[in-house]
């Protein structure tokens, strides 16, 4: 229950920062699609919630916020006890449009 109270914040939020965007499902996840594109994936695990694909351009930009949070080669990982808040979540959505609209370009 908790798990699925933060993913619908998290689905909330990134329809919120993309509202032209489209769900979608892949990779057994549930995702968001822009202009045909894959723009972020989101999910719940036993003990985080993650998101992806997170690039090294997009890291980079938002490593001030990320600090604190585990961060891999394309995932961020949330805590179950630290979610992000909708501030957070919507910039690293807003962020990764622009990085698709800039390789579109």
């Amino acid at each position: 229950p908790d798990a699925r109270k933060v993913l619908k914040k998290m689905h909330d939020d990134i329809r919120a920062a993309a509202p032209g965007a489209t769900e979608s499902f892949s990779y057994g996840i549930p995702g968001f699609k822009l202009d045909g594109s894959s723009l972020i994936w989101y999910a719940a695990w036993k003990n985080h919630t993650s998101l992806y694909p997170m690039t090294a351009v997009l890291k980079s930009a938002l490593a001030a916020e990320l600090e604190g949070y585990e961060v891999s080669k394309g995932t961020i990982r949330f805590p179950m006890s630290k979610p992000p808040s909708s501030a957070l979540l919507k910039r690293i959505v807003k962020a990764r449009i622009a990085e698709l609209r800039t390789r579109e370009g």
